[in-house]
């Protein structure tokens, strides 16, 4: 065999073994899209709809004294965040299709429980940062007071409804100052319930919610939820509230 012929023969099998690998290569690395992408295989969609963790609006320690910035922290990191994987990871599983938080919420008692719960602690959550902010608390001003003595009499007994509410909750919960029917009212949910669940014995659109759960002032309070409730005053975003007032 000449060695012309040799040179050629070992060229073909050199670029036979090249297309081999870069064929192999290329499943692989489809392979591994397919693990990190699973809504864009064929047959099946994205879910229309996901949850979100917004930004804090604040750091962790901007609402001391009266929030500790190690409870925040735990609190929005490990807690809120796990709400919203959940919530998203059951949407996936369960090929839940709503378009929006609206509309999921209003059909939460079709919801599994994973679903549900998940989806108002990753909403609720968004809330909560939201409606507090440092240096704040005081007595409302402008419509949201007008709203408040309108329908409480006075600030102060809005005040003392509302720390009740939140008192009386038994176990995990929140209680709200929502407005229903051009009204403003006062009650609470149980775990992660909201009052824009159609499940839910209070109705309304949130203007103001307070987390009673144990993990949201364990660490600096202990049991003492009432000293919680009457610091948690301190820290109210009175602006964020009457901007959700229709």
């Amino acid at each position: 065999m000449s060695r012309d012929l040799i040179a050629e023969l070992k060229t073909k099998n050199m670029k036979t073994i090249t297309r081999r690998k870069f064929v192999k290569d290329s499943l692989q690395a489809a392979a591994v899209v397919a693990v990190a992408a699973p809504f864009a295989t064929a047959g099946e969609s994205v879910p229309a709809l996901q949850f979100s963790q917004i930004a804090l609006p604040y750091p962790y320690a901007a609402l001391e004294p009266n929030i500790d910035a190690l409870t925040m922290e735990i609190h929005y990191t490990k807690h809120h965040a796990a709400y919203v994987k959940n919530v998203n990871d059951a949407i996936a599983a369960e090929k839940i299709t709503f378009e929006n938080e609206k509309d999921l919420f209003s059909n939460a008692s079709k919801l599994s429980a994973k679903a549900r719960n998940n989806a108002g602690g990753a909403w609720n959550h968004n809330f909560f940062w939201q409606v507090m902010k440092a240096s704040g608390g005081g007595a409302p001003t402008g419509k949201i007071a007008d709203a408040i003595n309108g329908s409480f009499g006075s600030f102060e007994k809005f005040k003392e409804e509302f720390t009740k509410a939140a008192m009386t909750r038994f176990g995990s919960g929140w209680a709200w100052l929502v407005q229903h029917d051009g009204k403003l009212k006062i009650g609470s949910t149980p775990n992660q319930d909201n009052p824009m669940m159609d499940s839910a014995e209070l109705k309304g659109t949130p203007l103001l919610g307070l987390d009673v759960w144990e993990h949201a002032y364990y660490l600096k309070y202990q049991n003492k939820r009432n000293e919680y409730v009457a610091n948690w005053w301190n820290t109210l975003n009175w602006e964020e509230a009457a901007k959700r007032l229709s």
